[in-house]
């Protein structure tokens, strides 16, 4: 099996991967609260496991990286149940800045900041403008449970996608890290439903908790989880991203409209 994790490669064998133009995903995260059932580590975790099945989906005929997640990232609406890190905004950004940069200074020409925590995304959305300026190269960035969206929703019984600590969120730890799952608190690891994709849209909005959103710390409902939908969701995100990365995405010249 080819390796392509970052921190487990000599320099020399990382020199070699960026003359072959290999692809760096930079898994970024957070490390919060997640319920009463699961660990701080949850988005950790998961983007990880992500990141790692879609460079072995990519390898070795297509170069691709994984470089070490970034753990902490903006999380200051879990702060409220304790267990949580959180950045404030010019840190974060400052911290993927010099990330990347030396990524760059390694010799790699493609980052795709690999993000998976609803917090990040309308940062995200933002710096990737920033650092590509900055930086001079075309850093881009995606969510890896956006990306799987469309086949989550055939999977899920109770949500179309990620909520918090959810049905999704579980099902996956049951899959990769079931030692980490509380079963004995299943039952309280519920509460109401978020939707991630609404709360991006651009409307009149107030910073809120997410104590405010829910008693449990839990939006959806884990009791409808299982390691075998857990497999398959994590299956379907590393597919996606590494069908579009194959394809040469976000690269390749966009097409103008005829």
């Amino acid at each position: 099996m080819t390796e392509t994790a970052w921190n487990r490669l000599s320099a020399e064998a990382l020199r070699a991967l960026a003359a072959q133009d290999a692809i760096v995903l930079l898994p970024v995260a957070s490390t919060e609260q997640h319920g009463p059932h699961l660990p701080t580590g949850v988005d950790d975790f998961l983007c990880s496991e992500v990141c790692r099945r879609t460079a072995a989906e990519l390898a070795p005929d297509y170069p691709v990286v994984v470089a070490p997640t970034v753990w902490c990232g903006l999380a200051d609406h879990h702060v409220a149940f304790g267990g949580t890190f959180t950045l404030g905004l010019a840190t974060y950004y400052a911290v993927l800045k010099d990330l990347c940069r030396s990524v760059l200074k390694a010799g790699f020409k493609r980052i795709v900041l690999v993000n998976g925590h609803g917090g990040n995304i309308q940062a995200l959305g933002t710096f990737v403008g920033e650092l590509t300026r900055e930086l001079g190269a075309p850093i881009a960035a995606t969510t890896y449970f956006m990306e799987g969206h469309p086949a989550m929703a055939e999977i899920l019984e109770d949500q179309q996608g990620v909520m918090h600590a959810c049905e999704a969120e579980t099902s996956m730890m049951m899959a990769i890290h079931p030692d980490l799952v509380n079963a004995d608190r299943l039952a309280e690891a519920h509460g109401p439903s978020f939707n991630i994709l609404g709360s991006l849209v651009p409307s009149l909005k107030r910073f809120h908790s997410f104590a405010e959103l829910t008693a449990s710390g839990v939006a959806g409902d884990a009791r409808k989880a299982s390691a075998e939908k857990g497999e398959k969701l994590l299956a379907a995100c590393a597919s996606a991203l590494a069908a579009r990365l194959r394809a040469g995405e976000p690269w390749a010249t966009p097409q103008a409209a005829s």
